[in-house]
């Protein structure tokens, strides 16, 4: 077991702890997550403005629309973007839009910034990067595409280590597809299977400017310490920029985690201006002159009634707000809370199962069955990795039914015919309510991977709006339809076999999937 593969260093200093009790500062409904902007920015805005998407095919003809319809930018960060003829349409869009832009009167203003990870988007003869290098030849004053190279994978390593196993040292995992102001956060990437039939989740952000303007500062700063591809397929780091693997690695690192903490705390210290002016505003009963003026100039804006979180983990950079938050979730769920959590590769950090063993709220976990693995029938080694998540799952169910935790802690597989499974999150319903009021969307998976080796963000959403409540109960509801219960009798079908080398494997690979 190599020292050098199992390394997830902490470079950095860590971002500081939380030292109150988070809800025992704003006790009542949605209020009582206010303890989160502490460490984030936090944008109020009108439920009216989130939409929540349900299917592939939804998600993909979305992107076409915005694609079509943006003015001033596009910023995509994907793990990849496929090879196919889906993918090829929404570059064809992209091309058009760009080529539209250029004809007419003045100057361009759109831009486009495409953010992937280098070893995913360099796999293969056709790839990532050949997909896109037209746009860089065609519009180069207007195209931009990062390709984020882990500096954990440097040296010897990088040389002895071939493709698709260099992947799992660390990857840019960030999902999030901006058009002008609005933004979809998802877990999905760029690819056909994640347009037809790969379930995942995703939530439309719409006319909300100072979120799309976030999360364009955070995709330019982790550009910014990217690889930038050229127009004939080479890549060159920004001038002055160190290098992700032949340079010095704390340096790196450090920089990295300026630019993106720059990005999270001037977000967080704008907001919280907005927030004491508006505060003071109010107290001084000017809201109603200056709604009155609003109005009359055709800008009023509704009271907000939802609040959006980002959550960054990047835990080369030593950037632990995601997971810092989500334990903290987890801690603080009251008794007869429910949590419904979901992820598409079951593989939970230990402090994530130590939480969930040894708290009071109820957990509902939805997962993968083998069948709907995204490596179910790969080629080589891949293959046995469904067999690896059945065995892990098996183990925490063991530590469940050891614990007497089974009516408390439930395991439900999903399933569907023709279908792979990718959806990641979780609901929190408070003690009480049959409507949860917060919801966490992004691209964690709640496992090692996510929080010390890959770039990861998610949004928490917390909203006192009914209907939107409605939405993202519907959404959980229409996830675990497609489930069915674990229990003891599930590990002794035959397909839930798992062949001694894997059982014997997994403990020492389980940090890298």
């Amino acid at each position: 077991r190599s020292s050098w593969l199992l390394l997830a260093p902490l470079l950095t200093p860590p971002v500081p702890v939380i030292t109150a009790p988070p809800c025992s500062l704003c006790p009542e409904g949605a209020h009582r997550f206010q303890w989160i902007r502490n460490l984030v920015p936090e944008f109020g805005i009108s439920s009216s403005h989130v939409k929540v998407l349900s299917s592939p095919a939804e998600f993909y003809e979305l992107l076409k629309v915005q694609i079509r319809t943006a003015k001033q930018r596009v910023v995509m960060a994907s793990l990849y973007l496929g090879t196919g003829l889906l993918e090829q349409e929404l570059v064809d869009c992209l091309e058009e839009t760009l080529e539209k832009s250029l004809q007419a009167r003045g100057p361009s203003n759109l831009r486009v910034s495409i953010l992937l990870d280098y070893t995913r988007g360099s796999r293969g003869r056709k790839n990532s990067r050949t997909m896109l290098i037209p746009l860089l030849q065609r519009f180069p004053e207007q195209v931009r595409v990062s390709l984020f190279h882990t500096p954990n994978l440097r040296g010897l390593l990088r040389l002895l280590i071939p493709e698709r196993f260099n992947e799992t040292i660390g990857l840019q995992h960030i999902k999030v597809y901006l058009f002008d102001d609005d933004v979809i956060l998802s877990g999905a990437n760029l690819s056909d299977l994640y347009f037809t039939n790969r379930q995942d989740r995703y939530v439309l952000l719409q006319d909300s400017p100072e979120i799309a303007d976030f999360f364009t500062e955070l995709v330019d700063a982790i550009g910014d310490v990217s690889l930038q591809l050229q127009r004939d397929d080479t890549v060159q780091m920004m001038e002055g920029m160190v290098h992700p693997y032949r340079g010095d690695k704390m340096a790196y690192c450090e920089i990295a985690n300026q630019r993106v903490m720059e990005v999270i705390n001037s977000a967080r210290t704008r907001q919280e201006l907005l927030h004491a002016k508006t505060f003071h505003s109010s107290q001084q009963g000017s809201s109603l002159f200056s709604q009155q003026g609003s109005q009359a100039s055709g800008g009023l804006k509704p009271e907000p009634d939802t609040w959006i979180y980002p959550l960054i983990q990047m835990k080369p950079f030593g950037i632990q707000i995601d997971e810092m938050v989500t334990e903290t979730l987890l801690t603080e769920a009251e008794r007869d809370a429910r949590i419904y959590l979901t992820t598409g590769y079951f593989n939970l950090t230990q402090a994530y199962m130590d939480l969930i063993l040894g708290t009071r709220a109820e957990y509902r976990i939805l997962l993968a069955s083998p069948e709907v693995n995204g490596f179910f029938g790969a080629k080589g080694v891949a293959g046995a990795i469904p067999a690896a998540y059945v065995y892990i799952e098996h183990q925490f169910y063991s530590e469940v039914c050891y614990l007497h935790q089974q009516e408390r802690v439930q395991l439900q597989e999903y399933s569907r015919a023709g279908w792979t499974f990718h959806a990641k999150g979780l609901w929190l319903y408070l003690a009480g309510s049959d409507l949860p009021c917060l919801t966490l969307i992004g691209s964690p998976n709640f496992g090692y991977r996510s929080v010390h080796r890959d770039l990861e963000a998610q949004v928490a959403i917390v909203t006192e709006n009914k209907a939107l409540q409605q939405q993202l109960h519907q959404e959980q509801e229409q996830l675990y339809l497609c489930s069915g219960v674990v229990s003891s009798s599930t590990f002794e079908q035959p397909n839930r076999y798992v062949k001694l080398w894997v059982k014997l494997v997994t403990p020492l690979i389980k940090n890298f999937f």
